[in-house]
């Protein structure tokens, strides 16, 4: 293999991250996703907020780059179709941005938090579904069966896909991890009313993108049905 050879692999699959990290950017949101985390976990210790970021960030990058490599595979083994991934996955979203939207912080704020209970939950409801929805899943699932012929590879298994994957995925899971460890200091920048709007925002748009999520499946099956 010659330089030229070896410059152009390497040209496509920066161009692949690229890709990657550009598609799962918008959809993961790690911004918008920061408030509401925040409004979940604000009455955690710095301590233990920085480890639960840690298994968010660590699970999210597992489930993105799974889906991307073997999602497809597991819904055909199970029979389940993307649609129902989107359906049951919109109300889910929906659910948690509704009770987010809608309940009162200080209330339901607990006054010491036990913190393997926290860690316990960092999968479901912090990683899945309020970082990596089922959004982010039916994206990565579309990425898996587009990169080959993207960089014109054999399968997903190909070093090139799977390089462009795990970098993609891991730079949209190292800015997850920065915008959920330091979101309590941009909460200290915009004031405490400033944070009650943004967190309220924030629930509201996680609400509409679970509804929009659940009407995108449910069209998805609507067509299903015509077409047979």
């Amino acid at each position: 293999m010659n330089f030229a050879s070896i410059l152009d692999l390497v040209s496509r699959t920066a161009e692949a991250t690229i890709l990657v990290l550009a598609t799962l950017f918008p959809i993961v949101n790690p911004i918008g996703s920061a408030a509401v985390f925040l409004s979940m976990v604000d009455s955690l210790d710095s301590t233990l907020q920085k480890h639960l970021v840690s298994r968010i960030t660590f699970y999210s990058f597992c489930l993105l780059v799974v889906s991307m490599i073997v999602g497809g595979k597991i819904l055909s083994f199970f029979g389940i179709s993307l649609y129902a991934v989107q359906i049951g996955g919109g109300l889910v979203v929906a659910s948690s941005g509704w009770q987010l939207l809608t309940k009162d912080g200080q209330k339901d704020r607990p006054a010491t938090p036990n913190p393997e209970e926290v860690l316990a939950q960092a999968f479901f409801p912090y990683t899945l579904p309020i970082t990596v929805g089922p959004g982010s899943i039916s994206v990565a699932i579309a990425l898996g069966a587009h990169l080959p012929s993207q960089l014109r590879a054999p399968s997903f298994f190909s070093p090139m896909v799977l390089i462009a994957s795990i970098l993609g995925s891991a730079l949209v899971c190292a800015i997850v991890y920065i915008c959920y460890r330091w979101a309590r200091n941009a909460a200290r920048m915009l004031g405490g009313t400033g944070t009650v709007v943004l967190m309220r925002l924030s629930s509201f748009i996680l609400f509409c993108i679970g509804v929009q999520i659940l009407a995108t499946g449910l069209r998805s099956f609507i067509h299903t049905i015509h077409l047979h």
